[in-house]
């Protein structure tokens, strides 16, 4: 059994929530989180990463869960809170994965951390808003009216966000009860990921998480939303160490132009596409399983392939 709740103290005396899975001696990746999510969100069958021989550690993004909020945070600020934990678990060299929300921060530590992260995961992650990246229109292209309507609050401002955010929440939470693969019963999301919302692995993930996330508050997921939608204070030009970015044809959560585009722009990157998968893959333990072998061994997942780079 990992260690579920670990803190430290960052150097701007901020407290961070983590978490440690799997070998304490394997080769260690840093998995950050979805929007919303929070430390727990690993596969149950934790013996896994150990099977797979690595050390996952997960952490609550700031204002997340145990983890204090860093208000006005942008998706480089991440950066520092992870070459903390890096710190303080010993870890001189390590790989990194985000996943949806959690991607941009994975990227970020791949473009100001090349020193430490040895490679990268980007799973089904945006891609910027704007230049430079994709353009709104293009960005919202696709995407389930319930996600168009949240980031539409983003843009609101915050007050409006947080309101909105502590309804869905509470809404989250008394659907989380009862039956936690109902939870976004409101998206017209894909068969596959329904069928991977059915799964009892994610009903576990769900039923920790929902709660645990917002134990403190929304400001976490508002600070998400907000950083998102800004310039992310680095450029994806920059990243000079290897990075796999995954992406699914079905997704509405965060639709395939996202994926299309940091393939194209993201240097040197290999890009693996799942024709029919959306948001959740479609087959969680060997997703983490190629992750691993790609993280600590640079084993490209079979079926991946090199983009062209983008044309400017």
């Amino acid at each position: 059994m990992g260690e579920s709740l670990r803190t430290l103290v960052t150097p701007d005396g901020r407290t961070l929530a983590f978490a440690v899975w799997g070998d304490p001696e394997g080769f260690p990746i840093l998995a950050l989180h979805g929007t919303p999510g929070c430390r727990l969100m690993r596969w149950p069958r934790e013996e896994l990463y150990a099977d797979l021989g690595v050390c996952s550690v997960t952490h609550d993004r700031a204002g997340y869960g145990r983890s204090d909020r860093n208000h006005g945070r942008r998706v480089v600020d991440e950066v520092a809170d992870v070459r903390a934990l890096a710190d303080a678990l010993g870890f001189d060299r390590f790989g990194v994965s985000g996943g949806s929300g959690g991607g941009p921060h994975a990227l970020a530590c791949a473009a100001l951390l090349a020193d430490r992260v040895v490679r990268a995961v980007c799973d089904v992650g945006v891609a910027p808003l704007g230049t430079p990246g994709l353009e709104p229109e293009a960005w919202l292209a696709g995407m389930d009216p319930e996600n168009v309507k949240e980031f539409g609050w983003a843009l609101a401002g915050e007050d409006v966000l947080t309101r909105e955010l502590q309804a869905l929440q509470q809404q989250f939470e008394e659907r989380a009860r009862v039956d936690p693969s109902t939870i976004l019963q409101d998206v017209d999301m894909s068969e596959s990921d329904r069928a991977e919302l059915a799964r009892p692995e994610m009903a576990q993930i769900l039923r920790e998480s929902t709660f645990e996330w917002a134990v403190n508050g929304v400001g976490g997921w508002v600070d998400d939303d907000l950083a998102v939608l800004q310039p992310w204070g680095f450029d994806p030009a920059d990243i000079s160490v290897p990075v796999l970015v995954r992406y699914g044809m079905t997704d509405v959560f965060v639709p395939p132009a996202h994926g299309e585009w940091l393939a194209a722009n993201v240097p040197g990157c290999i890009v693996k596409i799942n024709e029919a998968a959306g948001h959740l893959g479609a087959n969680p333990e060997q997703e983490i399983a190629e992750n691993a072998r790609w993280l600590s061994a640079g084993i490209a997942p079979e079926g991946s392939r090199t983009p062209s780079p983008a044309v400017n």
